[in-house]
């Protein structure tokens, strides 16, 4: 039976909060001096997680509603955000938020678009968007250039357990959301953001993924999954730490 895509990340939450990359600083401080963001602003982080990009729109004072339909990632996001004054988390999925008409200044999504039906979820933007909002896709992507890269992609593929979420090796299909946005008309920015892995951390990284394996439900593709990884990563890593080609993509403009 196919998974809800709002079920596909349950008992995944720590593997995410602790291995997902994080967004370079550059990208934030480009939202709050060029795309609009300042303190002031009122956003609506949609498919949030477990508040990892949340939590860098929340550092600099604006007010996020955090709108995430897992519960496993919601309450792992609850728990590491409830110090901020300005958090509110949402139980909802992306096309049907429950927040009010005309409530908020921009829409963001990091790492979680592909997830959502992508019409309805435009009518949901421009209901809850103010006159002029803007939305903003946030991508971390592997440079596919890399040997190490097109390597991993190929464990990956081997022991998938659903194709969905995996990807494509050429990586993510160019202007992937254009059609989203007014006219056509958005802009878009690359922002370097090269990750440094242990082992431990590389692993993990791959196990957080929604294709992953889990050990108790598939017990043989979850141990050669992370065998073949664990070698990957001895014949590219140097004195314990693997260098891995990585950028991160902004899409932005109004519905």
């Amino acid at each position: 039976m196919e998974l809800k895509n709002e079920e596909r990340f349950t008992n995944k939450a720590d593997l995410y909060k602790k291995f997902r990359p994080n967004y370079p600083k550059e990208l934030i401080n480009y939202l709050y001096s060029q795309v609009g963001f300042n303190q002031e602003s009122i956003i609506a982080d949609i498919g949030s997680g477990t508040g990892i990009f949340s939590r860098l729109l929340l550092e600099r004072g604006s007010f996020v509603y955090c709108v995430e339909p897992n519960e496993d990632m919601r309450r792992t996001a609850e728990k590491d955000l409830s110090s901020f004054d300005n958090f509110v988390s949402v139980n909802a999925p992306a096309e049907n938020t429950g927040l009010q008409n005309k409530s908020v200044d921009f829409v963001t999504a990091a790492q979680a678009a592909h997830w959502f039906d992508r019409q309805t979820f435009k009518s949901e933007c421009r209901r809850i968007l103010k006159p002029g909002g803007k939305v903003a896709f946030v991508w971390n992507i592997r440079d596919f250039d890399s040997e190490i890269v097109k390597k991993e992609y190929d464990v990956r593929e081997k022991y998938f357990v659903d194709r969905k979420g995996l990807g494509d090796k050429k990586g993510p299909t160019k202007n992937y959301m254009q059609d989203f946005f007014s006219d056509k008309i958005r802009e878009e920015k690359n922002f370097k953001n090269d990750l440094q892995y242990d082992k431990e951390g590389f692993i993990g990284m791959n196990l957080s993924s929604s294709f992953a394996p889990k050990e108790k439900q598939h017990p043989e593709k979850y141990h050669g999954f992370v065998c073949e990884l664990s070698e990957l990563f001895d014949e590219y890593s140097i004195n314990g730490i693997l260098n891995y080609p990585h950028y991160t993509q902004i899409e932005f403009g109004r519905v």
